[in-house]
């Protein structure tokens, strides 16, 4: 009996010391076992039984417990990790973890960081870059990181939001960030002392700038442009060792920032004076296209130069249109839209009015292209007696010494920042006829001016039905956009303008408006637009152009029409609406970028383009294509 109880007494200390120590001792471990232990081998974490080396690059090591998570470099990360705050206690958040990866389970391990209330979304092989952190999207206590290009993308979480944003090019624009911290350090003092890292920067800078050439977007880098990214991510992470005055960097930033700024400046200076010398000058063909056309007008015989259907030039029951141009190739754009969607272009009379350089062209176009059977006709604004400067107010102002000089001083050309009232065309007189309608049409009774900047896409015949009730110019109003308010075009620090007018009254647009001509007589309408003209002879009520003097003669004279007869901004603004442009009957390509002119808006230009035929023999002679 003694010997047996000499033998169990071993027995059970040797089971002691196999089975139940090791289970005292692990729970002992697990109670104790810190969010901080834990991530500190990244390299063995499991993920549903798929072991991915995270690669922490070593620079970044040693900062990892000073910044935030989110400035640490991951890659090769096969699932999406999302580390956020939990209430619960460590034991049971591992338990509930080592649980999900026994089952196998699809989702996102959670894990508690030392930072509270923050998702940290990381895709597969997604390189994570410090300088990232402002162009991360922040939304409550979340942030959301762009993706890598190229990989399959894991499914989404309950987190994730149909509106967040996924940022693109992200590798492209962090190539770039790194130049600018290269370049910093090259100035700061502690890393320009520094021999070997100063060379081995710049060997870095080289090879980033290599890699990054003239890309745009990530598809266009190199194969090798991540390596050149990491390796040049341990550099700055040598030099951040090296310059520990945080201080002398931000004033370096700061410097670049102004520098970056008043260069911004001068671009932008520079562009705008380009864009209005741009839209100033005339494109090879169309200056080849005229002469062309002159030299054909002059060959024919008299009989040869003659339009017919002459005899309905004074047919007050027709519909009349008014367009001015020298631009041929504008004008036969907005006649050949106009009659192309009219219902019977035979109702149709375009009286077109150009200078003595271009009628022997404009007329030569029209009768190679007769536009079916609507009606033509040129005159010559040489040929207008009755308009001189005796009688016209802005004709005598545009011959002045005053107006010559504003225009052709180079030195005050400088100092005047509205470069778009040295446009030629406000020179022009032409640009001013619109105001002596009823003089050059006097037996009409309504007729529709047309600027020749316009494409036509409907029928345009309903505009002689509209009951104007009194009114003499019938426009669609711009009140939706500030800049066409009254006080962007007269001056209301003038008494005369205060007294008279409301800085805030809508506005409205010229290029297709109909006119009264009638009522236009009784109202005296032209008188009043010289009574203005006269008062404004010194500039100081407006600048140039014809929408100013337009807003203040048919002051309380304007009938608003439909916003569908006439869309406007083709010729400035990119964001004009496809839907909006397809309602409309008439699409104004107003602004500098005229869709004849390779600064056009591309994506506008093709509305215009298809009422040019670039196959008529003058155009080919040209080398005229769109």
């Amino acid at each position: 009996m003694k010997m047996k109880m000499w033998v169990r007494k071993p027995v059970l200390a040797l089971l002691f010391l196999t089975v139940l120590a090791p289970i005292l001792l692990y729970t002992d471990k697990l109670t104790t076992f810190s969010t901080y232990e834990f991530v500190q081998e990244p390299s063995t974490l499991t993920l549903n039984h798929d072991v991915s080396p995270l690669n922490l690059l070593p620079q970044e090591l040693s900062v990892a417990q000073e910044e935030p998570l989110g400035d640490v470099h991951m890659e090769n990360l096969s699932r999406s990790i999302i580390i956020e705050h939990h209430p619960d206690t460590e034991s049971s958040r591992i338990t509930r973890q080592l649980n999900e990866e026994s089952k196998g389970d699809e989702q996102d391990n959670p894990i508690k960081q030392v930072t509270e209330n923050v998702k940290l979304k990381v895709s597969e092989h997604t390189m994570l870059p410090t300088k990232q952190a402002a162009e991360i999207k922040q939304e409550g206590n979340s942030i959301e990181l762009p993706r890598r290009a190229g990989k399959r993308e894991p499914a989404k979480t309950k987190s994730q939001k149909p509106n967040e944003i996924v940022f693109v090019d992200t590798r492209v624009r962090y190539l770039k960030d790194q130049l600018i911290r290269a370049r910093v350090y090259l100035s700061l003092s502690a890393t320009r002392t520094n021999v070997q890292f100063n060379r081995e920067l710049r060997v870095r800078m080289k090879e980033v700038q290599k890699a990054l050439g003239d890309a745009n977007k990530d598809s266009d880098l190199p194969k090798n442009a991540y390596d050149k990214l990491k390796a040049m991510d341990q550099t700055l992470a040598k030099g951040k060792q090296i310059q520990d005055d945080c201080t002398a960097v931000v004033k370096k930033l700061r410097a670049i920032i102004h520098s970056t700024e008043e260069q911004l400046r001068v671009h932008q200076k520079q562009a705008l004076f380009l864009t209005h010398l741009t839209a100033k000058t005339v494109p090879k063909g169309l200056h080849c296209l005229p002469l062309r056309l002159s030299t054909e007008y002059y060959s024919l015989n008299s009989s040869a130069q003659q339009f017919s259907n002459q005899e309905k030039l004074e047919d007050p029951k027709l519909f009349h249109y008014a367009l001015f141009s020298d631009n041929v190739l504008a004008t036969a754009v907005v006649v050949n839209s106009t009659v192309t969607n009219a219902k019977d272009c035979s109702k149709h009379v375009f009286h077109i009015v150009t200078d003595k350089l271009n009628y022997a062209a404009m007329r030569m176009w029209f009768l190679a292209n007769p536009p079916g059977s609507a009606t033509i006709q040129v005159q010559n604004i040489d040929e207008f007696t009755w308009l001189n400067a005796s009688y016209s107010p802005v004709l005598k102002q545009l011959a002045s010494q005053n107006m010559i000089d504003y225009y052709f001083k180079t030195h005050k050309a400088e100092s005047d920042s509205n470069l778009k009232f040295r446009n030629p065309k406000y020179l022009s007189m032409m640009n001013h006829l619109r105001f002596y309608l009823p003089e050059i049409f006097p037996k009409l009774n309504k007729v529709v001016f047309l600027d020749d900047d316009i494409v036509v896409q409907k029928d345009l015949s309903g505009l002689w039905s509209i009951d104007l009730k009194g009114k003499v110019n019938g426009a669609v109003e711009t009140c939706g956009e500030n800049f066409h308010r009254f006080d962007r075009y007269l001056n209301f620090s003038n008494p005369i303008i205060a007294k008279n007018f409301d800085p805030r009254a809508c506005g409205w647009a010229y290029g297709m408006n109909v006119f009264d001509l009638e009522e236009w007589k009784k109202q005296n309408i032209t008188h009043v637009y010289h009574s203005w003209q006269n008062l404004n002879h010194e500039r100081q009520l407006w600048k140039l152009g014809t929408l100013p003097p337009g807003l203040i003669t048919f002051w309380k004279r304007v009938y608003p029409l439909d916003r569908s007869w006439h869309v406007l901004g083709l010729g400035y603004n990119p964001s004009v609406g496809q839907k909006e442009i397809e309602r409309a009957s008439v699409i104004h390509y107003n602004g500098n970028l005229k869709p004849w002119l390779e600064i056009g808006i591309p994506k506008f230009r093709g509305y215009w383009n298809k009422y040019v035929d670039y196959d008529q023999a003058y155009m080919r002679d040209c080398n005229m294509s769109p």
